[in-house]
């Protein structure tokens, strides 16, 4: 079972959710000792990690670099419905990305 990542209101309801059924979230994401990445690098793989629309330009920026480092077509479909929440939540304040572990 793979990380699901949802655009949620501030009450918790789901709006879109993206799934990652084999697990590539894991994969792609980077570890906690990236300081490259000060936002995705704390990503839970087992628990949630909310992300609102102020972290959003800095999230964006970092996914975009996920994006570029890989060309597998699953890969990247996931990766691209996730932007395209983030892009959403950016422009409310009232929008969370949620990162739903294993």
């Amino acid at each position: 079972m793979g990380i699901d990542v949802a655009l949620e209101l501030r009450r918790g309801e789901s709006l879109a959710i993206v799934g990652d059924p084999h697990s590539f979230l894991p994969r792609l994401l980077p570890s906690v000792d990236d300081e490259t990445f000060p936002l995705l690098r704390f990503v839970d793989w087992y628990g949630n990690t909310v992300f609102n629309s102020i972290q959003m330009p800095q999230f964006i920026s970092e996914w975009e670099r996920l994006i570029k480092k890989t060309d597998v077509a699953e890969e990247l479909k996931i990766l691209e419905e996730i932007l395209v929440l983030a892009n959403k939540c950016k422009d409310d304040i009232h929008l969370y990305i949620k990162f739903y572990g294993d």
